[in-house]
């Protein structure tokens, strides 16, 4: 967190490896992220923490809700046609809505969204650079 105090120009919106509202106590690293700094954020994790949904159809787009005790906690969004689904959910200020169109927007060549793969591939370049 303390890299975003260094940025010059600060993000409209971060996407996070992880659970938004999809989590256990409401609250998580998407939901922590966005709080503490004050902007929009997305948790997009690869897996399931909590809840229960349909399994959405095979085409790119496709999703149905994720819910636990029958409150909607988040998207279980397929951004290709045959992968295994994402898990999406909002983490402070951002709709179901915006949260879903944005992950699809930014699904351009693979499951992950460009901002989490970039930085995915970015830290494991440095963390082999290091050794």
């Amino acid at each position: 967190l303390s890299l975003f105090e260094k940025l010059q120009i600060v993000p409209d919106l971060v996407m996070v490896d992880g659970q938004g509202i999809a989590h256990p106590r409401k609250m998580g690293l998407g939901a922590h992220i966005g709080l503490f700094l004050g902007i929009p954020t997305i948790g997009v994790a690869k897996s399931r923490l909590i809840g229960k949904y349909d399994e959405p159809k095979i085409e790119k787009g496709s999703w149905s809700w994720l819910t636990h005790k029958s409150e909607k906690i988040g998207m279980v969004v397929r951004t290709r046609k045959n992968v295994k689904p994402l898990f999406i959910s909002p983490g402070n200020l951002i709709g179901f809505e915006s949260a879903l169109n944005w992950t699809l927007k930014c699904s351009i060549k693979y499951r992950i969204p460009e901002p989490t793969k970039i930085a995915h591939n970015t830290v494991t370049n440095f963390k082999k650079s290091q050794i």
